[in-house]
């Protein structure tokens, strides 16, 4: 709960209203809801001070682009970063919409309100070189086999299908033999279709043989070295470790192979959508921002895709 002066329970409701929604017509990720309830409880939270008394619904009707710009100067005086403000801007706004259509009033003074600008930070991926001496070397961080085999195979697999951790990790038993196209559900619920390289999917039947722990189709996929189900931290470790000893920034991380798959694909001449499609991002401005193809060879791309007549 954000500080200052709690929202009246009419707030709450109509906030617990547009959650509702987001979550069952818009099939919005638990953490992105989660994030969004932050977000707007501190702005309704920030208007009760504000007007120094109730805030009701004539209040969040009569918001102005004065009140608006109190709120983000509140908030830059806070400390948030204005990559943080941006987001919360677009759960306010995201919120309006709702409310002044549910409501019938007119919402231009919020959503005319400019977001902060701010530097995107670009991924950085590991070149193929760096990929495969990760994966060479994770291979010997443990003198356990089997652990040392998972630890190959699960970085195979990010690397090979540009998974995200948190998709690798909740797969199950049942979904090994992994396929040839893995059916995996990531942000927001979306749903896409990844292809399993051959040589990762023989890492995984590898360390499933190697694997002393056994379980039902529900079980986990990947152990931990107590039989659990391994944890994110686990793979960040392993990963930490072999970046030491081979020289590799902080960045190379189990996401940065994910960035990887992205970039190498996209350098190998393959279609900015379908990677888009691959890696299940609603937007292709995503998809660019997560590949760090030079100039000079998206150029050479393009020229052999479109050759002069």
């Amino acid at each position: 709960m954000p500080a200052g002066p709690a929202i009246s329970p009419a707030l709450a409701d109509l906030l617990a209203e547009w959650l509702g929604r987001l979550s069952d017509l818009e099939d919005a990720s638990p953490n992105t809801l989660e994030a969004y309830q932050a977000d707007l409880l501190r702005f309704l939270s920030f208007l009760t001070g504000h007007h120094a008394g109730p805030c009701g619904l004539s209040a969040l009707r009569d918001v102005t682009i004065t009140d608006m710009r109190a709120w983000m100067a509140h908030e830059r005086g806070r400390g948030i970063s204005a990559r943080s403000l941006a987001r919360a801007l677009s759960a306010v706004k995201s919120f309006y919409r709702w409310l002044a259509e549910r409501e019938g009033f007119d919402p231009s003074a919020v959503l005319a309100t400019r977001a902060p600008k701010f530097h995107r930070k670009l991924p950085r991926p590991l070149s193929e070189d760096a990929a495969r001496a990760m994966l060479d070397c994770v291979g010997q961080q443990s003198t356990v086999q089997w652990v040392a085999a998972r630890d190959v195979a699960l970085l195979t697999l990010l690397w090979g299908s540009g998974l995200r951790i948190s998709e690798a990790l909740s797969l199950r038993r049942a979904d090994a033999p992994l396929p040839e196209a893995l059916r995996v559900r990531g942000k927001g619920g979306r749903e896409r279709n990844v292809p399993v390289l051959p040589v990762a999917r023989a890492a995984v039947e590898r360390y499933l043989a190697l694997c002393p722990h056994a379980g039902g189709p529900e079980a986990p996929l990947w152990r931990g070295v107590r039989g659990g189900a391994l944890s994110p931290r686990a793979v960040q470790k392993v990963m930490a470790a072999a970046r030491e000893q081979l020289g590799l920034p902080a960045s190379a991380t189990p996401h940065a192979l994910r960035h990887s798959f992205a970039t190498h694909l996209l350098g190998a001449g393959g279609d900015l959508r379908a990677i888009q499609e691959l890696l299940g991002h609603a937007s292709l401005s995503t998809t660019q921002g997560y590949t760090a193809v030079d100039s000079a060879h998206l150029m050479e791309i393009y020229q052999k895709a479109h050759p002069r007549a």
